[in-house]
């Protein structure tokens, strides 16, 4: 092991010196340049976000206990899930085409902007409908938790958080990663202050805790609301040229073929995704009580928090590895790996040691039945900033397809391991069946990643599945 760790410094010694010098110079030039800039605000926004999350979490979890900080979790994973229906790729396929026209002398942005704006403006409207009419029936007869007022208030949330998405994506497209920092800091501040506070408030008057949950959620919407107004404007000086352009440009039938060809591939990852990160709380929902979510969910937000932490955000590496071809993109590639392993055998190795004080200190007592959960997702640590890379490789160079089917193969098996283990560890306790939902969650994210690095060796120079 050693050896192993001597080795891989050493092969990085020279690229990480050469990044050092380039912060220290403020030499930004080029791809390399750009990866640098780009990472530094990147690693800053996932820096702040994981702490704003953590303390955010610390505070709503302490407040609320665990019963209720399990049906917010299950709340919000449900809305979650709605609004997947609402961004079907949308996102992806625009960061994807405005980040390649962007760089271009004579760029054509605004075709693509209003055809997939138009696109999801139509959808968020009639999924956010959806949820309003339906959160009756999915509180009281699929889950039979108190969650009807806080699914009503999702509906606000999913629109502002589709449009913050949407307009991150933008920003994103424009290498404007500073901008996002800003988006980062204004929610995380504000949701921290106003959330709280509203709890605070229902609790000294009583309120009911369906009245307690729906004002969290709606507070987390007005936080949402201030960072995506913030972010409005930013794009609007950014694309100032685009907007001020009058004539009327729409994209041909060649190019919407091209784009809804990519957009149907990631529509399926983009539900794909959502399902696979939170059908494991919905599928708790149904068979244990609020707080053995709140154990799940505690533990779980930890990994996601750390695995962050661990690797490279496929935000940083999206926009890079589709200017890249050849050598270079392999040797971005294979970096990106080696520098992502080593830190998260440190984040493991970590996690493993510090569970119970971790658990303890940032949850409280009453969260100590989610030390064993913690320990058992950390084996995600090596899962998650993995898929984040070979996910980013494959979108990179037009291949969503591949991700797709693996991804779609994966959540499938995740939900048949979820339903399957959870049935039949339940007779032995709601904690028992909690480690069914965790089981099933890491085989069905090691399948998802073995799938990825199987299809990236068989599809080696092969061209026939580019867009």
């Amino acid at each position: 092991m050693a050896n192993f760790f001597k080795k891989q410094i050493k092969s990085e010694e020279s690229d990480i010196k050469n990044i050092w010098r380039r912060i220290k110079t403020r030499d930004f030039s080029g791809n390399t340049g750009m990866a640098v800039k780009n990472s530094i605000y990147q690693i800053s926004t996932n820096f702040f976000g994981k702490i704003g999350s953590f303390i955010f979490t610390i505070i709503l979890a302490r407040l609320l206990l665990p019963e209720l900080f399990g049906l917010y979790s299950l709340a919000l994973s449900t809305i979650l899930i709605f609004g997947v229906f609402s961004e079907l790729g949308i996102q992806t396929t625009l960061l994807r085409f405005v980040s390649k026209e962007y760089g271009k002398k004579r760029r054509k942005i605004k075709p693509y902007l209003f055809y997939l704006g138009k696109i999801k403006l139509a959808l968020t409207i009639i999924v956010a409908f959806l949820l309003l009419i339906s959160s009756k029936y999915i509180a009281n007869n699929f889950y039979q938790k108190p969650i009807f007022l806080a699914l009503l208030g999702g509906a606000l949330y999913l629109v502002f958080n589709e449009i913050s998405g949407f307009l991150k994506s933008l920003l994103h497209a424009s290498n404007n990663f500073s901008s996002v920092l800003k988006r980062e800091l204004i929610f995380q501040v504000s949701r921290i202050i106003l959330v709280p506070l509203a709890v605070i408030f229902a609790i000294r008057n009583s309120l009911s805790n369906e009245l307690n949950l729906m004002m969290v959620i709606l507070f987390l919407s007005f936080s949402l609301f201030l960072a995506s107004l913030m972010m409005f404007f930013d794009v609007k000086k950014t694309y100032s040229k685009e907007i001020r352009i009058k004539r009327t440009e729409i994209l041909s039938e060649k190019q919407k073929r091209i784009v809804n060809k990519f957009l149907l591939a990631t529509a399926v990852l983009s539900l794909s995704g959502v399902f696979f990160g939170d059908i494991d709380k919905v599928m708790l929902g149904v068979f244990v009580s609020g707080e053995f979510i709140g154990y799940y969910t505690a533990a779980f937000s930890l990994v996601g928090a750390l695995a962050g932490l661990a690797g490279f955000s496929s935000i940083v590496l999206l926009p890079i590895f589709s200017k890249l071809k050849g050598k270079r993109l392999e040797d971005g590639f294979k970096k990106s790996i080696r520098i992502t392993v080593l830190l998260s055998i440190g984040a493991f190795l970590a996690t493993l040691a510090l569970s119970y004080i971790a658990i303890l200190i940032i949850y409280g007592k009453e969260y100590l039945a989610a030390v064993n959960i913690l320990r058992t997702l950390s084996l995600l640590l090596f899962i998650t900033p993995a898929i984040a890379i070979y996910q980013s490789y494959h979108i990179s160079q037009g291949k969503p397809n591949l991700v797709a089917k693996f991804l779609v193969l994966s959540t499938v098996l995740n939900v048949i391991l979820n339903y399957a283990l959870i049935t039949s560890l339940l007779p032995y306790g709601n904690l028992t069946a909690v480690y069914g939902a965790v089981i099933a969650t890491i085989v069905s994210q090691f399948v998802y990643l073995g799938g990825m690095v199987m299809g990236r060796k068989g599809n080696m120079g092969d061209k026939d599945n580019n867009l």
